[in-house]
């Protein structure tokens, strides 16, 4: 698959996800430095990774599902990036983030191995969209082709509510 970051093409390592699979495992870090992994998770899930939440394409959609999560009972989202946990945590108290789990994927990588989101030029997550339901399959996949492109949110929401 191939992605552009700013026009320019760069190379994603990993296995890239599709509807119908089931979910792969990963650890990220919250946080408050605990691991989460896939077996941490229940019910609908959207994963997003973005480069770095700390970007305005980033800080705007991450903020986008804290608002949006509400509209939808039993959804949890997540922001997976490759920001440290420390920036992550005062990033989310400046902006009152409550509704999203951020994440971070800095310490082994596996989500952006597992999901195919890294980005092998630059260190970074792409810009991803992951629809899991509450049996562990994948249900809707979207790996933006320009990074810094904004996400479909109604198409994401949209898929969330259909999933079980």
């Amino acid at each position: 698959m191939q992605l552009k970051f700013q026009g320019k093409p760069v190379t994603l390592s990993g296995n890239t996800v599709k509807v119908g699979d089931t979910v792969p495992d990963f650890t990220v870090i919250d946080n408050n430095l605990n691991p989460i992994s896939l077996k941490d998770t229940k019910g609908v899930r959207i994963l997003l990774t973005v480069p770095s939440i700390d970007t305005p394409v980033c800080d705007l959609e991450t903020r986008t599902f804290n608002e949006k999560a509400s509209e939808i009972p039993g959804v949890t989202v997540y922001t997976i990036s490759m920001d440290l946990p420390f920036a992550q945590s005062r990033w989310c108290a400046a902006h009152g983030v409550k509704n999203v789990t951020t994440a971070s994927d800095y310490k082994d990588r596996s989500f952006g191995k597992n999901f195919g989101t890294y980005i092998v030029d630059l260190g970074l997550l792409a810009r991803t969209a992951f629809v899991v339901d509450s049996n562990n399959k994948v249900t809707y996949v979207n790996y933006l082709e320009e990074v810094t492109d904004y996400p479909d949110y109604d198409e994401i929401l949209n898929a969330a509510k259909k999933a079980k």
